[in-house]
Parts: C-alpha cells; structure tokens; sequence
C-alpha cells in the first residue's frame, strides 16, 4: 500500500498517540520511524498526571518507579523533603518500553508502523502530501502528521516558529542495591545557578536519570552545572550507561501549526511547558487531537483545540519561567509552604493545571511582584 488516509512522520509519543487515533476511527494509517523500537531516547521519563491518564485506556505503562517524595535544593542549599500521600507525583519509565508499548497499542488499533526507514521530504499535492523517503520509495497521504521533533522535516514545512530554546544534559548511571533503596520512590529537584535553570535526579530502578536544563547559549556553564551536580549526590566516578544532550524548542503563541494538509505535534509543533519543559504530556495530547482531527478530515479542528487545551498552560508557563529566572529563592520558599506544595503536588497528579493555578488571586498577585 503506498496512498493513505493519515502518514504520520515520527513514531515517539506524538506520532504513536495520532497513529492510535487515527488507527481506532478506521482511517488507513502509517508510521514512519527512521529508528527502531524499542530505542534509547534522551529524556527524564517522568510522566505527570496529564500523561497517565491519556494513556491508561490503550497501554500498561511499564513504570520503574513511582514517586512519592520530592526532595528540593536551592543550588545545593536549603534542601527540604515533601511526601504525599494521595498516590504517586510522577511515574518514573524509561522511553525505549514506554515507547514500544504505545506502538503496539498503535499496531492493535490498526495502524502499520514502517521502522528503520527516514522521511526525507515532503510535497503539497493536489490529491494531499507526497513523501520521499531515504530508501527511494515514495507514500502519499491524504494528511500527514509531523512528529518528528523540532529539528525534523515537517517542522520545517509548517514554518514552526521557536520562541524559547533550552539545553537539556543527562546522564543515566547504574546504581548499587544500596543506592537503589535510598533512591526508590523519590526524587531530587535542585533550582541552578544560571537563569531558569534546574537539575534533576529520577529513579529508574536500577539506573538514576541525571539532569540539567538551562538556555541555550550558556552551554559550557551548563556542562559545568551538571558536573558539580553530579559530585554533589555522589555519583561522580560511575561509568554512565548513556550520555547525552538535546535542545528543546517552544513555540510562539503565533506560531502555524498546519501548511495546508500537514499537520504539526508534540515537539515537531513546539509544544511543550515552558517552566519545567516537560513535554511528554503536551506529545500525547497533541498527538492524539491530531489524529483525530486528521481521521475525520478537520484539520482545522486541531488548530482550534490546541488553541483551547494547550496554549493556556503554555502560556502560564511562559509567565512561571519569566518570575523563576527573577526570583528562583522565592520559588524555592513558596514550595515549602503548604499551599505551595499543594499546588505542585497537584499539578503533577494532573489534578490542575498551571493556567488554572494562576488565575487564583493569591498566586496571581504574587507574580504580579515577582515579575
């Protein structure tokens, strides 16, 4: 078969979750995925709320652990430990299984997933989209989906517009027994030194994911960062399984998410919260919008629902970041209070969300000062 209803270009959580859609409305779907699941990928895997629960009806999420304690530092100062006690913060996975588990969800639903294979150009048709791929092959599409990252060819033929670019750095190291029970069940979150930044460790059973993020342009003071990190939860010396880096972009509020029959989501789009530049949540849910709006032949549709559903947390999260980078200590102090941590706690169960915290007049007159 090489003329489909829907192409989707890019099989990561986006890709999977519009192919999943697309699949279960009866439109003849294909992925494109230039890797081969199950892959490594660079991320934190730290699934909040918003994420579960959009995918709890098509998988079993292959969790590591589950976090029930967030320990925060202020540059290594300062340090407190809150617990909840109303079931997990974040679910911890590693990408390769989370990933593989939504592309057999995609496959049972009926989509064909084509592996091993690059999407190398794209063409406008009268009849919808041509694609060209590595091996010489061509598919056309009626739709096609870019979920192929910020840095992919689909993002390119929309005209995504960045507005905020971040350097993320991570390391995953193996861990002893001992080390595995001390971590089980909790996390570290440390407020950095350069502007907007943070670092991370998350459990992952036998692996601790090591992190940090910060603008991009500050690349050597962001190594430097990281390293000291490291040293600081005593994890230098410890051969890293995987060492890696990536930049993530965030959209403009303005930016297109559609040249006329290609459609734009997950990180392909730009989508993604600008705070805490978490991105899975923003990937399913666009994703899955995606594939439906394209299943059903809306694509206009799409356009409108994330202007509903994601832009405003988008844009509270621009707000967020813009008083963090001023006043991260301050940050740091509200956490510790009780309404402080009320808020995170349920901002990571995907009980709120932050456009919704905001508006709150207490909040609300807060970053009125901070910023």
């Amino acid at each position: 078969m090489t003329h489909w209803d829907v192409a989707i270009v890019g099989g990561g959580p986006a890709g999977l979750s519009a192919a999943y859609e697309s699949a279960r409305r009866g439109a003849g779907t294909l992925v494109i995925e230039k890797a081969e699941h199950p892959r490594y990928k660079t991320c934190g895997g730290g699934l909040i709320g918003f994420t579960t629960s959009a995918v709890a009806d098509r998988i079993t999420i292959p969790a590591d652990d589950r976090v029930e304690r967030a320990r925060f530092t202020l540059d290594g100062r300062a340090a407190f430990t809150r617990s909840t006690h109303r079931g997990p913060l974040i679910t911890m996975v590693r990408r390769a299984e989370f990933d593989d588990a939504l592309r057999l969800a995609a496959e049972k639903a009926g989509a064909t997933v084509r592996q091993s294979v690059a999407a190398r150009s794209l063409e406008q048709t009268p009849d919808g989209v041509r694609i060209r791929l590595a091996d010489g092959s061509e598919v056309t599409a009626r739709t096609v989906i870019g979920a192929d990252g910020s840095s992919g060819i689909t993002a390119r033929h929309v005209g995504v517009e960045y507005g905020q670019v971040d350097l993320g750095l991570e390391v995953e190291v193996p861990i002893s027994a001992a080390r595995q029970r001390y971590w089980r069940g909790r996390l570290l979150l440390d407020w950095g030194p350069l502007p907007g930044s943070y670092a991370w460790v998350f459990p992952k059973g036998d692996l601790l994911t090591v992190g940090v993020i910060a603008a991009r342009g500050n690349g050597e003071r962001t190594k430097a960062y990281l390293r000291s990190f490291i040293d600081r939860v005593g994890l230098t010396g410890i051969e890293p399984v995987h060492d890696s880096g990536h930049l993530t972009r965030c959209r403009t509020e303005s930016s297109p998410l559609r040249n006329g029959n290609v459609i734009v989501a997950g990180d392909a789009a730009g989508l993604l919260e600008p705070w805490t530049r978490e991105g899975i949540s923003f990937a399913v849910r666009s994703g899955a919008l995606a594939g439906a709006a394209a299943a059903d032949g809306d694509l206009p549709r799409y356009e409108r629902e994330v202007a509903a559903t994601l832009t405003p947390s988008m844009r509270a999260g621009t707000t967020l970041l813009a008083a963090f980078t001023r006043h991260p200590a301050v940050f740091h102090t509200l956490l510790r209070t009780p309404p402080g941590w009320r808020m995170f706690e349920r901002f990571c169960q995907g009980e709120t969300s932050f456009d919704t915290t905001i508006e709150r007049f207490p909040v609300r007159q807060t970053l009125r000062r901070l910023t």
